[in-house]
């Protein structure tokens, strides 16, 4: 059997998710790359990859010509995988749609090639599944795999023209710049929730990311009121985190919440309520005001 993986490439280096994807697509046996735009070198670099191909041309991950593109060269792999990032989970669906095939998300586990393992019910339960599809297409999350080192290997490269597409058009990227690690792959993550009060309060996590070199997110009811942008959401309607260190603050603990971030192997909250859904799962609990804990936080770090 050969594997395909979407890989994504950013600043010249291919994602620790897509990285993750990788360690999952081994399983299957010799492994394929695909890059759209530029990273070809990168992605050559990986231990593992057989050949990577290559679409200079596709630069803006367009979700249509991407999947029209993967469904015509599909025959040749039993398993096509991306990470569960906002691109694979933007096309792989609708690669499966053009395949007639069905998609198995957020994989957490591969017992054999045909059966699975996904969370259910916002990661209460996990479904085990087994594909019939002669094609399998399967998004990954990545905190449950280790991510491929970033040398060591050399595959060929072969280069694949874009397929038009009328039914959509790149406008512009914005991207945010930040001197922070990744939410995904950050060591330590600081997360705000609604209990900070206003956007102004969340520089309050700044001081103390900036000394344990941590990624800073947020729950989505501070996402929603405005106290911090959409990519720093965390939880099943947003990014799914599993550092060493997870620091909540003001933040109760919604079941969405927690089903991005529980798998943190250290969980530390802070909150006035006792009660919190956020101390079921805590490893260190400290119940107090945040405004008088962050500051002697910083202080004894």
């Amino acid at each position: 059997m050969t594997a395909l993986v979407l890989l994504e490439v950013e600043n010249g280096e291919v994602r620790q998710a897509s990285r993750s994807a990788l360690t999952a697509a081994a399983r299957f046996g010799d492994v394929d790359a695909i890059v759209f735009g530029e990273g070809a070198s990168a992605a050559a670099a990986l231990p593992g990859v057989k050949r990577v191909l290559s679409v200079p041309a596709l630069a803006t991950d367009l979700a249509e010509p991407a999947a029209d593109l993967l469904a015509s060269i599909a025959k040749d792999y039993s398993h096509i995988l991306a990470s569960a990032s906002a691109s694979g989970k933007n096309i792989l669906p609708r690669l499966a749609g053009l395949l007639d095939v069905q998609p198995v998300p957020d994989v957490v586990e591969i017992k054999d090639a045909e059966t699975f393992v996904r969370p259910i019910y916002a990661g209460n339960a996990l479904a085990t599944v087994r594909s019939a599809d002669s094609i399998k297409v399967l998004t990954i999350r990545s905190s449950s795999f280790d991510p491929a080192p970033k040398d060591g290997g050399s595959a060929a490269v072969e280069t694949l023209e874009a397929p038009a597409s009328e039914k959509s058009v790149f406008v512009k990227v914005e991207l945010s710049a930040s001197d922070r690690p990744e939410l995904e792959s950050a060591r330590v993550v600081i997360s705000g929730g609604k209990g900070m009060k206003d956007a102004a309060n969340f520089k309050l996590l700044e001081p103390i990311a900036d000394k344990l070199n941590a990624a800073i997110g947020a729950s989505r009811s501070a996402v929603d009121s405005g106290f911090a942008p959409n990519e720093m959401q965390v939880g099943q309607t947003g990014k799914i985190v599993a550092p060493e260190l997870y620091i909540a603050v003001g933040l109760s603990g919604a079941i969405q919440h927690l089903a991005g971030m529980k798998d943190s192997r250290v969980i530390v909250a802070i909150n006035t309520d006792p009660e919190a859904p956020i101390f079921r799962v805590a490893d260190y609990g400290i119940v107090g005001d945040l405004f008088e804990v962050l500051p002697a936080l910083e202080k004894a770090l």
